[in-house]
């Protein structure tokens, strides 16, 4: 069972506060930033009057090698998320021993993909096209597995961006069409926002997703759950958590910064 999104969001909306930007320290062990990582959602969960026990953390795993996974396993991390399909299927063989671990695929999925998606994840949290969720569905059914998944949004309507568009007739099929994926398993919403130094940059499109999941809950629409808020990374999550996020992304701030590419 998945333990993203064990309690549904509150509905109103928080005040602004500043927040200061942490990075994780290199000297410090992943144990450690996991430690501090947890922290700082108790006190924002704390400043919302929420929980923590609502919110899930995420380990951004993507590009890091299996050491460092094992090393957050051993300090108590259990959901992961990945970027690339071909990259976890490097990683998947050596980390099958881990216990009570979820993979969750939070980048974009190639539909030629979905079928080794479907294989090695246990969530894909990047849905933002009806063609994709067939194809899962359809691998799903072939692996002999029900597949978790959120419909991805892009709340900034940036074309470099993936994410159905808030208000677009896509977005409007996903909801209706869920009934008849049987192997897929709706649980609510994930959005990447425009990026800005100042965490509170992120605030206005983390409070649009949750007006949006209100709005898409409040219809009762069948297969169709808004528990999940997937929202918030490293720099931005505190603020996430004010604005109503179950679930939130850290990677530099549990494994450290990744080696720049060309």
């Amino acid at each position: 069972m998945l333990v993203w999104g064990r309690g549904s969001a509150p509905s109103k909306p928080s005040v602004a506060r500043p927040h200061h930007v942490h990075v994780s320290d290199s000297r410090m062990s992943i144990a450690e930033n996991i430690a501090q990582v947890q922290e700082r959602i108790a006190g924002a969960a704390r400043r919302a009057a929420r929980s923590p026990d609502e919110i899930t953390l995420m380990g951004v795993s993507k590009t890091f090698p299996v050491a460092d996974i094992r090393e957050a396993y051993a300090a108590g991390l259990r959901v992961f998320g990945e970027n690339r399909v071909q990259e976890f299927a490097g990683k998947a063989t050596a980390l099958r021993d881990l216990r009570g671990t979820e993979w969750h695929l939070i980048g974009h999925l190639q539909t030629n993909k979905a079928a080794k998606a479907a294989e090695l994840f246990d969530a894909v949290d990047s849905v933002d096209s009806v063609r994709m969720a067939e194809k899962l569905n359809a691998s799903a059914a072939s692996a002999g597995k029900t597949l978790s998944v959120l419909i991805e949004i892009n709340v900034g309507g940036e074309k470099e961006k993936n994410g159905v568009a808030p208000d677009s007739d896509e977005l409007e099929q996903l909801l209706q069409c869920a009934p008849r994926w049987t192997n897929l398993k709706i649980h609510g919403l994930m959005t990447v926002p425009p990026y800005t130094e100042d965490p509170e940059g992120s605030r206005p499109y983390f409070r649009q997703l949750r007006q949006i999941r209100d709005r898409i809950a409040a219809r009762g629409l069948p297969q169709i759950g808004t528990a999940v808020l997937s929202l918030g990374m490293s720099h931005d999550f505190e603020v996430a958590i004010e604005e109503g996020a179950t679930c939130v992304r850290a990677g530099t701030a549990i494994f450290g910064e990744r080696a720049k590419t060309e």
